[in-house]
């Protein structure tokens, strides 16, 4: 109803688009015999594997916050700051942007904090850190690769 959507500040278009989006999908996975899994509202791990999804769909827009304390953009390396008005209350190591916006300052906007762990397990092709650009991303990256490492051959 688009009342109520007025009433909670929600935007009606957008919810019926995802809804329709939503609905696609259940159809197209349906079809191909894909079952739907869904994590419990409960589960301490809903709004970690939101992020994580939301990571695998937007593993090349991703910045890490330096030594210096300013981000830049993982591949190349772009200096950018987090937009006036994004919600996240610190400055996380690493942050997935949807927007990239360009005005005084390069800012990116609509982000989330993420783990780089989680980069290189939905696109070890893209962080293939033999052709990764020098510095301190790169260098967090090859611990996280080494930390897995051991981890694999521990067990």
């Amino acid at each position: 109803d688009s009342n109520w959507c007025y009433d909670h500040f929600l935007n009606y278009r957008s919810l019926k688009s995802a809804d329709s989006v939503r609905t696609q999908l259940v159809r197209i996975c349906t079809r191909m015999g894909i079952k739907m899994v869904s994590t419990p509202f409960e589960d301490k791990n809903y709004y970690t594997n939101i992020r994580k999804a939301i990571t695998s769909g937007f593993f090349m827009q991703v910045a890490y916050l330096e030594r210096a304390g300013q981000y830049l953009t993982v591949k190349d390396n772009q200096q950018v700051y987090l937009h006036p008005s994004t919600c996240l209350d610190h400055k996380p190591e690493w942050v997935l942007y949807q927007e990239f916006v360009l005005t005084s300052k390069n800012y990116i906007r609509t982000c989330i904090d993420i783990r780089g762990e989680w980069l290189m397990d939905v696109a070890m092709h893209y962080y293939d850190l033999t052709n990764f650009p020098p510095g301190d991303a790169k260098r967090a990256l090859e611990r996280i690769a080494a930390k897995k490492e051991r981890d694999r051959s521990d067990r």
